[in-house]
């Protein structure tokens, strides 16, 4: 795997439509789930962009977010693994890249994340513990969670 992390800016335009056709491809295909994808989130200033690679294929993405953008304190969102590299890992690699991304813009703080309900017991792995009862985020189960420095 390669990883790159960068600001909205910094992405290319093959960057980004890569990018955004795999969040619509897994979030909104997959899960039939038509939602606001383009939140106004991603092109902010203290947000960036978890990009990892197998050849030139991009098969996850995560997104950091400072805090005060999604939650009061630094949040991890879109989180996504392609269909086909799903099975093999790769999901525990891009949250522990993603960790320590986030662990180098935003020392030492808590990091807040909304999960899919089902995914309790992986992000409980990592060390986030629940923050909140379920609720329905896009007709989707979701909890808060916590992982606190």
């Amino acid at each position: 795997m390669h990883w790159v992390c960068l600001k909205f800016c910094e992405l290319s335009n093959m960057q980004l439509y890569q990018l955004l056709k795999l969040r619509v491809d897994v979030f909104v295909v997959e899960q039939n789930c038509p939602y606001p994808e383009l939140d106004d989130k991603d092109h902010q200033e203290d947000v960036y962009h978890l990009l990892g690679y197998q050849a030139d294929k991009l098969v996850a993405c995560a997104r950091l977010l400072a805090p005060g953008i999604s939650y009061a304190q630094v949040s991890l969102g879109r989180i996504a693994i392609a269909k086909t590299h799903r099975q093999y890992g790769l999901g525990k690699l891009l949250l522990s890249t993603a960790l320590q991304q986030c662990e180098q813009y935003w020392p030492q703080q808590d990091i807040q994340i909304g999960a899919q309900v089902y995914l309790i017991n992986f992000y409980t792995h990592f060390g986030f513990k629940r923050h909140s009862a379920d609720y329905l985020e896009d007709d989707i189960e979701h909890l808060d969670m916590l992982l606190s420095k």
